[in-house]
This record gives structure tokens, sequence and C-alpha cells, in this order.
């Protein structure tokens, strides 16, 4: 038996910041998402493969666009007239009553737990391996319930379980199915295909609990490859074995620049696009940190986090590679007194935490959804502070200098 986990396929990605790029280009990076999917879909028929698992999330949003869903069932209607067996949940960011999706209809397609419930169907393949999967979909945005614990137990069928959730260890997680990975162990499945977070992972050896990540990245906080991973059964033994495979036309990569002196404007876009020359192999989008910033005047560092100078230093990429970001750090190094150094580090303290910003950023998010989202990411508050540093390190410095 051949089956396919696939995870977080997230059609309609907005591919947030990346606006600035000729909209040919980001039209391109839009469909990547697509391609990713079709390219899964298209593995599955040329190999035969027995089952395709989607673990949530095959849409970003519980209001997809008419051209996402009709995309999604032509997709799905491949499948089954291949006589590919689909088994699907839904996640927490597409929990959609039934009635308002275009799905097949058909023995081949299944779709699990439709008001919430753990539900369990028994399949079998065409050579008669009889086999289990059991799961239940999102019908709210958030899950605090841990649901794992309503898993029934191990029929004497190959048995896979199918869940979006994440570990309850993990705070940012338990609003979503809060989890142990002891209660899925305990389960004995054959195989546990886990959705939600991005990341691919194997959680567990024996018995064989993984995340497939997503399909596609959609920011710099997803980088590398991205695909599905090829799950093999052995129907005499019902051992298995799990295999990734690549399917993203895209990848997000972040590569680094360390500056240990001043350099002209020449030098360091030579320096820039050297370093992501290096690093660049297939169509890629990369974020770039410069560590030494304090090497840079105010003139450059104006120009290096310009979307314009982004786009003429992509020019001279290969495979239609573009850096889109670029993050600056800085070793704040100023000499103080005493008194005033208590004084900076309580004010630093106070201005950059998390709740103080938080707070600031409230009315900017009233104003727009996207604004939101950019909000939402625990790697924008990071980016805040580094950038924040950075200021507060020239202006102390140039004070110092007036000082001596």
């Amino acid at each position: 038996m051949k089956f396919i986990h696939l995870a977080d396929t997230h059609l309609d990605s907005p591919f947030l910041g990346l606006s600035f790029l000729p909209s040919n280009q980001f039209n391109q990076i839009k469909k990547a998402t697509e391609n990713s999917f079709t390219k899964i879909v298209d593995y599955a028929i040329d190999n035969q493969v027995d089952l395709v698992l989607l673990a949530g999330d095959n849409f970003d949003s519980i209001h997809p666009s008419p051209h996402s869903q009709l995309f999604f069932k032509e997709q799905l209607d491949r499948l089954i007239d291949n006589k590919i067996q689909v088994v699907m949940i839904l996640g927490n960011h597409d929990y959609m009553k039934i009635q308002d999706l275009i799905l097949p209809q058909s023995p081949y397609f299944k779709l699990l737990g439709q008001n919430q419930e753990i539900e369990k169907v028994s399949l079998q393949t065409k050579t008669g391996f009889k086999y289990d999967v059991v799961g239940f979909s999102y019908q709210q945005n958030h899950i605090h319930e841990d649901m794992a614990l309503k898993f029934p137990t191990k029929s004497s069928n190959y048995t896979i379980g199918l869940m979006h959730a994440g570990q309850a260890a993990n705070k940012n997680q338990d609003n979503y199915a809060p989890f142990k990975l002891s209660e899925l162990q305990n389960l004995n499945y054959d195989y546990f295909a886990l959705g939600h977070i991005h990341l691919r992972q194997t959680l567990s050896q024996n018995p064989l609990i993984a995340y497939s990540g997503n399909i596609q990245g959609r920011h710099i906080n997803e980088s590398g490859e991205k695909g599905f991973l090829l799950g093999q059964v052995d129907e005499n033994t019902k051992a298995t074995s799990i295999n990734f495979v690549p399917t993203s036309d895209i990848i997000w990569q972040r590569a680094e620049l360390k500056l240990n002196a001043p350099l002209s404007r020449t030098q360091l876009i030579e320096k820039v696009v050297q370093i992501l020359a290096q690093n660049n192999h297939q169509t890629t989008l990369f974020g770039l940190t410069i560590n030494g910033a304090q090497y840079l005047s105010d003139e450059d560092r104006e120009f290096l986090l310009d979307s314009d100078a982004w786009l003429e230093i992509s020019k001279q990429l290969d495979f239609d590679s573009s850096l889109v970001k670029i993050y600056l750090t800085d070793k704040v190094d100023i000499s103080l007194s005493n008194n005033d150094q208590d004084y900076f580090n309580q004010a630093k303290q106070e201005v950059l935490s998390h709740d103080y910003l938080l707070q600031l950023a409230k009315s900017l998010a009233k104003k727009s959804e996207y604004a939101q989202k950019i909000i939402d990411d625990p790697s924008f508050f990071k980016e805040v502070e580094k950038m924040a540093t950075v200021k507060l390190g020239h202006d102390l410095r140039d004070i110092e200098d007036e000082t001596d």
C-alpha cells in the first residue's frame, strides 16, 4: 500500500509583503501553491498511490475564492477518476459547512468528522488490504479540547489517525485541539498523519507520528523545500516507511552577510549579490540578514531597506529569484555611566516590551486586515525590536561622538 500525506495547502494564500514585485512575478508566486498541489496529484496518479490524506487547512480561509474551490474540486476529481481514495479533514482555517464546499460525490472521497466529532471510515486497497482512517474536522476556529482522548482503540486493520492539531506543551498551540504526544503513542495506530504545524517533522518513529509540513512556503519563516510525505506499507507485516517528496515551485531561504568594516555602496551591493548567488539553485525568495549594521551610514541603511533596491539587486540573480527582505542587526556598544546605563536598560525594556508594542499596534490593526495579519506574526515584533535597536545605536553613537 502506498499513501500520500499532505497538509496545510492554504489555497488563496495572499503571500503578504510581496506586492512590490512586478505583477507578472507576483502572479507567478501566487500560483505556486496550486502548482505544488497539481504536482502532488500528478505524482499520485503516475505512481498509482492507493490513498491521499489531506490533513486540514486546504483553504486559507472560510471564504475561498470560486477559482480556488473549482481548482480544488478539479484536482480531487482527477484522483477519483483514477480510483485513488481521498480522505480529508478541515482545519482551523477552512472550518466550513459541507453545504458551502464544492466536493466530489464518490465512494473514493470521504470528508471525516463533519460535526467536529471523531469518525472512522473502513476502506481497502485494490489488492484487498483493509485499513481504517480516523479523524475529525473543525467547525470553529479554535478547539481548546484535547480531541486525541476521543480517538477509538485500534482495530485489527491497519489504522491511520488524521488530525489537525498542536502539541499541548506548546502554549501557542493550545487553541488548536492540544494533544500530548504520549496520548497518540498510546493509541498505537500504525501511522498518525498530522497537520497545522508547517514545519515537516517526525514526532515518533514507533509508532510513526508525523507532520508533513505545508506544500508551499508562504513567507521567510517557512523556508526550505516543501511538499508531501510518501508512506509505503508492507501489507504482510504492516511495517511503514515515510519519505519526503519536494513539490514546491518556489522556496524561501535565509542568507547572512557579516560586515566587519565600512564599505562603499558599490562594494556593499557586490557583497549582497555574491552571498545570494552562492545560495541560489532554484527559484528562491531571499531574506537577507546583515550583521554589523553599525558600519552602515544612515543613507546606506535607508537604501537597503527600500524595495526598489531589492528589485535592482534581484536582476543579478538566476532562476527568477528575488531579494524580498533585508534585516539589519547592530551591536550597540555605547559607553555610559552606571546610572545612565541603568536608565537606558530600563527604558529599552519598557519601550521594546511585547505588550507595549502590541498596544501601539492596535490602532493600526483596526485600519487594515493586512496590518492585523502582520501584527499576528510573532516575527514582526522581533523585527521591530531589531530595527529600533539599530536606530538607537546610531543615535547614541552620534551623541557620544559629539561629547567626546
